[in-house]
């Protein structure tokens, strides 16, 4: 059922058997893409609803921020009009678990999945989330943007992506955000130090 229930608050009443919500969850996406299906945008490169709904959960994945998302549609199509593969990081993750948890290394973008958009060309075999509308909306209504990567503007999700045209604004993009990293690690690593040192002499004081 992964992608195909959508996400919603639905009223659940005492006695009221689990299969009832996932029927409504279930018709209320059926006909939320049988009506928007209808009125995507034709150049997106997609087959049918089904991959529709795995673009979608994609997407949902790859940022927080609704204003971004037909942006990240974008970066995703325009990938697959190069012949590029879409190379997100969501979907190797996926691959190895589906409630996958904690980092993910270099090493695992090498393992190869049927979901792995690294190691393979084109869309996974299924959705990897519950798309939201918003999702599901960007996936058929992309951004006219040429970007074909984005990468993260800083520490915080929350502060969105920064979009890039070509390989060598996107490394240039890259560079800054991990400068950013490190300087936060560094940060942190200096306040844990002094928290640490404060302790010990609390310690002293005590003893």
């Amino acid at each position: 059922l992964e992608g195909l229930l959508m996400p919603a608050t639905y009223p659940v009443f005492d006695h009221m058997p689990t299969s009832f919500v996932v029927s409504r969850a279930l018709k209320d996406m059926a006909m939320f893409m049988l009506r928007e299906w209808k009125n995507r945008d034709l150049s997106i490169s997609l087959k049918n609803p089904y991959e529709a709904l795995i673009m979608a959960s994609i997407i949902e994945r790859e940022t927080l921020l609704d204003s971004e998302r037909p942006k990240v549609a974008a970066v995703f199509y325009n990938r697959i009009k190069k012949g590029m593969r879409l190379q997100t990081d969501p979907t190797v993750m996926y691959g190895i678990a589906p409630n996958f948890k904690g980092r993910l290394t270099k090493s695992m973008l090498n393992v190869d999945t049927a979901y792995n958009t690294y190691t393979r060309a084109g869309l996974p075999p299924s959705p990897i989330s519950m798309p939201s509308r918003e999702s599901i909306l960007a996936a058929l209504h992309p951004e006219n943007i040429k970007a074909l990567y984005f990468v993260a503007r800083n520490i915080s999700p929350a502060d969105g992506h920064v979009f890039s045209n070509s390989l060598k604004e996107h490394n240039s993009a890259v560079a800054e955000y991990r400068k950013k990293v490190k300087a936060y690690r560094q940060k942190n690593s200096k306040e844990n130090d002094s928290k640490d040192s404060e302790q010990k002499s609390d310690k002293k004081d005590k003893s």
